[in-house]
């Protein structure tokens, strides 16, 4: 028999037992640029993806509703309870996880605590949904806040960047709940729809999504198939 015959095909190892979900977290890396097969120009945000751990699986019958509890990034010092230690023992988390979130689905098939959560449960050309918070900017007036044009630029004007009248006449007398007003802006939950997947590098563990997302350097996004 020839060396080709004789020589066989190391089996392929078998698909690795990482679960797939409908949705995953990431964490925000920064933006960059990719080139499509035009060569056009794609602005993308990078998505830096580390191991996620099932550390729960809830139940409609114990829980009311069904879901998979996930963690990431355990904690190098011991200063969690000991609630916490003994709830995310059994998915290797001795000290305790800086990170426990959640994706509400059906369960999957053969899923058990402990099990890691595959990158792969998005792929490239798939629209998701991205929900993260947004950068915080503290109290801010009403231009910067709400985009009101302000009052004239000129000397003598005195009424440069002010909100103006909010008071009504005297029915009913009072502000009207819902006026633009100046106060804290950013630092909320903001949700990004109909977004979609660049590019998926494993190696890498990056997610690459098209356009920006909401949140600073660092920020935990989550992405969920629409």
């Amino acid at each position: 028999m020839s060396e080709e015959q004789t020589t066989k095909e190391p089996p392929k190892e078998a698909e690795s037992s990482e679960l797939k979900l409908d949705g995953i977290y990431a964490f925000k890396a920064g933006m960059s640029a990719v080139y499509n097969e035009a060569g056009e120009s794609i602005p993308v945000t990078v998505l830096r993806y580390e191991p996620w751990i099932v550390s729960q699986l809830k139940t409609k019958e114990s829980d009311g509703y069904s879901a998979v509890q996930i963690a990431c990034r355990p904690k190098k010092v011991s200063r969690t309870s000991k609630a916490q230690k003994s709830h995310l023992k059994q998915a290797g988390f001795e000290n305790g996880a800086y990170f426990v979130r959640e994706v509400r689905c059906e369960l999957p098939e053969g899923v058990d605590v402990g099990q890691k959560v595959s990158i792969n449960s998005v792929t490239a050309g798939d629209t998701v949904r991205l929900t993260s918070k947004s950068k915080g900017r503290g109290f801010t007036g009403v231009m910067k806040r709400h985009g009101f044009a302000g009052g004239p630029a000129s000397h003598g004007s005195g009424f440069h960047r002010r909100p103006g009248s909010i008071g009504n006449c005297e029915f009913p007398g009072r502000v009207m709940p819902g006026r633009k007003m100046p106060g804290q802006f950013g630092n909320v939950v903001v949700t990004v729809k109909n977004v979609k997947i660049v590019e998926i590098i494993p190696e890498e563990n990056v997610i690459l999504v098209k356009g920006p997302v909401p949140g600073a350097k660092n920020n935990i996004v989550k992405i969920v198939k629409a």
